[in-house]
């Protein structure tokens, strides 16, 4: 029997594990693995016309969200929104040490390094620097996500994401779906990259690639095999 693994999603801000992950998430669950997520930000207050009614708006879909995935444990984390590079890299790094000591995941998913957004670029950095490959680490494998309209607006200079790792979520696109739901302030109309049909399109996309329905791609960081 397999035994249940312990997973950790790192996200920047809240709405990035449904866009990235959250087919993969519902998955787990469903397995019996324990999922837990911790957010380094609330994701609105570099916003112009940010108060505390968006926080509150932002948390209030951030709860529903983890209510219909089945997340029981989550941490939200205060680094000012879009602006994690204002912050020793030190800092953010031991929350996310605190975090694997407390959950002793296995699996951690996260950003991909050459993001647009930088939230995203330095919480990839932290997680890397607290996954070092030392003994005693309970962390097997790190993968990273992609998030629509800041993955593919990256400038072409950078690495371009590589689709290594693909899950289908062919039964659990219609709890993503649910998620992204959630997050109805923060979807936008098509053709806009972060539009419901165009999370569809890639989804749709990466699973016909690999004779799925629907699935999520990862690109590969590491993992161990012991």
């Amino acid at each position: 029997m397999t035994k249940n693994k312990s997973i950790l999603v790192v996200a920047a801000h809240a709405d990035d594990e449904a866009l990235g992950c959250a087919g993969t998430i519902a998955k787990h669950i469903a397995e019996g693995d324990t999922v837990s997520i911790i957010f380094m930000t609330n994701g609105v207050s570099s916003r112009n016309d940010s108060d505390k009614n968006n926080e509150n708006e932002r948390t209030s879909a951030m709860n529903k969200a983890l209510s219909t995935l089945g997340i029981k444990h989550s941490q939200c984390f205060d680094f000012p929104d879009n602006q994690m590079d204002s912050v020793p890299l030190l800092k953010i790094v031991k929350v996310i040490e605190a975090a694997i000591e407390q959950y002793k995941p296995s699996v951690i998913y996260s950003h991909f390094a050459h993001d647009l957004n930088i939230d995203h670029q330095l919480t990839h950095q932290a997680v890397m620097t607290a996954c070092r490959p030392i003994k005693g680490s309970s962390v097997r494998k790190i993968l990273s996500f992609e998030i629509l309209s800041s993955t593919e607006w990256q400038s072409p200079a950078h690495p371009n994401f590589k689709a290594q790792y693909i899950v289908d979520i062919t039964k659990y696109w219609q709890k993503k779906q649910q998620v992204l739901h959630c997050y109805q302030e923060e979807l936008r109309d098509f053709p806009h990259s972060r539009s419901l049909r165009c999370i569809e399109a890639l989804a749709t996309l990466r699973g016909a690639s690999h004779g799925f329905e629907k699935a999520e791609a990862f690109q590969v960081e590491r993992i161990l095999n012991t």
